[in-house]
């Protein structure tokens, strides 16, 4: 006989498309992709099926292998992947979340793909890494167009090809990064990796890379040092003859998170590499990348906080305590509420900023002026405040959010990373202080971005000018850095709610996030707001 029956548990959370979220659907329409709701709908329905949960479990449980020789004693440096990680990439190519958007002619293609990242995401984040790196390497390559015109078509073609084979026979291509050393980390000007020239116009490698992500895609940018500096160089996997490229594989990174995607470290010795961009520019060109990938950071963020909100309240809806439903409980209300003001907030400026890439990819100059510092203060700021939400949102499920059944445990090892990828909180907040000293354009354009938001609420009027005197007042800015961008990436966010959000998730982040009215937790709202509006919102996608 069974010692007991199971009541109050929660079922399973799938066969749900992620995508309805009302914040994603009008951001998608606002910013010129209203044209692909079908096909976001469908991958949103797919990311929330149960077939496609259970890849991303499975590729997550069961990491990367790598093996460095064959069983003959050849060396062959490749990692093995499951299956179902495989089909995660194959979706995701297949739905454009690579490189497809700069081969797309419609305005809103970026956008688009957001949205999709924003969904896909929720199946396994961690394969999202060499996608988003495809995606990124474009724009850098564009600076050396005889390497565009041979690689971009083949980064945009919605062929996945795991095989390792000379990249222009391939019908599509993955781009990985291999930028940092162990000596320097982010200083990346301190790379010790040489580049020596041949007479056929190629360079060889020699030298040692500390975090190289996704090591079996088959182009990577990377830094060497030449005779003028710090270079970039585009080294693929395979040579044209059909040889492999010196590429040694040391060992994976035995990551806290992110389990699904490998990192490992490299060795180049004689590794042959084309040179991008001019020599001795190679920081200014691979920070076109970076760029890049720094917006995926913070849609992995934002969906990241969709994500654990979505469970939160799923949790809430089907658990009772003391006579009740978890979501009728009144500080349970508060706490839900509160995620749900940062997730919508989240998802608002992150297709704000897919919008303003699509924009300026098609030569909109004030746009790229925007992007410029409004990607930086953002990235900052909400992969920071992922891990913090993570936590709240696993909290909300009680002890079972903390065993690794549940998925609220693999959220929250997920969500530091993030904020460390492409520039940890201080470099990306020293970025913002660099840009508002050396490129006064983008600094203007933030702040015309702020204006538009004046006149509709005085709490939000008061606190755009206090960020104008912190910013004018020049003592101490690296000291200050990170709370000056802190009140710009919050200022970002109320002034496009107070625009275009809803009324009841407007005054709630003013009131709390910008007057301050707020504790130093989440489930601290202030008394007066229309919570159950924000919850009716966030419900539509749990």
């Amino acid at each position: 006989m069974p010692t007991h029956e199971v009541t109050n548990q929660v079922p399973p959370m799938v066969d749900r498309d992620v995508m309805m979220h009302p914040a994603l659907v009008e951001g998608l329409r606002r910013e010129g992709a209203g044209w692909a709701e079908d096909e976001v709908h469908a991958l949103g329905l797919l990311a929330g099926s149960e077939q496609a949960q259970q890849w991303g479990r499975l590729a997550e449980r069961h990491p990367p292998v790598l093996h460095t020789h064959d069983r003959y004693g050849h060396r062959i440096d490749e990692v093995e992947y499951l299956p179902e990680y495989h089909r995660l990439m194959e979706v995701a190519v297949q739905h454009g979340l690579h490189g497809a958007p700069w081969a797309d002619r419609r305005p809103g293609a970026h956008v688009a793909r957001a949205a999709k990242m924003l969904a896909w995401g929720v199946a396994d984040p961690g394969h999202l890494c060499p996608v988003s790196m495809t995606y990124a390497v474009v724009p850098a390559l564009r600076t050396t167009p005889d390497l565009a015109r041979d690689y971009e078509p083949l980064l945009a073609a919605r062929s996945y090809d795991p095989a390792l084979r000379p990249p222009l026979t391939k019908p599509g291509l993955i781009a990985g990064m291999s930028m940092t050393e162990k000596q320097g980390g982010s200083d990346v000007r301190a790379n010790a990796t040489t580049a020596l020239a041949r007479a056929d116009g190629g360079y060889l490698l020699t030298g040692h890379k500390w975090f190289t992500s996704a090591p079996m895609s088959d182009l990577f940018l990377t830094l060497a040092r030449t005779a003028e500096g710090v270079s970039c160089f585009l080294v693929p996997r395979v040579l044209p003859d059909g040889s492999r490229n010196t590429f040694r594989l040391q060992r994976l990174k035995d990551k806290m998170g992110n389990r699904s995607n490998a990192s490992c470290e490299v060795e180049y010795e004689d590794t042959v590499g084309l040179l991008v961009g001019e020599p001795g520019r190679g920081v200014r060109t691979i920070i076109e990348m970076v760029n890049m990938t720094r917006l995926d950071c913070a849609l992995m963020a934002a969906g990241g906080m969709r994500t654990g909100l979505a469970h939160a309240m799923h949790h809430a809806r089907h658990r009772r305590a003391f006579g009740r439903a978890l979501i009728d409980q009144p500080a349970m209300v508060n706490v839900l509420a509160d995620l749900a003001v940062d997730a919508e907030a989240a998802t608002t400026v992150v297709l704000r900023l897919a919008g303003a890439v699509d924009r300026a990819a098609r030569g909109d100059a004030g746009e790229s002026a925007f992007r410029r510092v409004a990607l930086a203060v953002t990235k900052y700021w909400l992969c920071k405040r992922w891990a913090t939400h993570a936590e709240e949102s696993l909290e909300c499920l009680g002890g079972n959010g903390y065993v690794e059944d549940f998925p609220m445990a693999r959220l929250y090892r997920e969500a530091p990373l993030v904020s460390i990828w492409e520039g940890s909180g201080n470099v990306a907040a020293l970025d913002t202080l660099r840009a508002m000293e050396r490129e006064p354009e983008a600094v203007e354009a933030f702040f015309a971005e702020l204006d538009l938001a004046v006149g509709k609420d005085t709490r939000f009027d008061d606190a755009l000018a206090m960020l104008r005197k912190q910013v004018a007042d020049g003592e101490d800015l690296p000291y200050r850095a990170r709370r000056i961008v802190e009140e710009m990436a919050l200022l970002l966010q109320g002034s496009l709610l107070l625009r275009w959000g809803d009324p009841a998730v407007a005054e709630a982040f003013v009131a709390s996030r910008l007057a301050r009215d707020w504790g130093g937790a989440y489930g601290t709202l202030p008394r007066g707001l229309d919570t159950g509006r924000i919850l009716e919102r966030a419900a539509v996608a749990g």
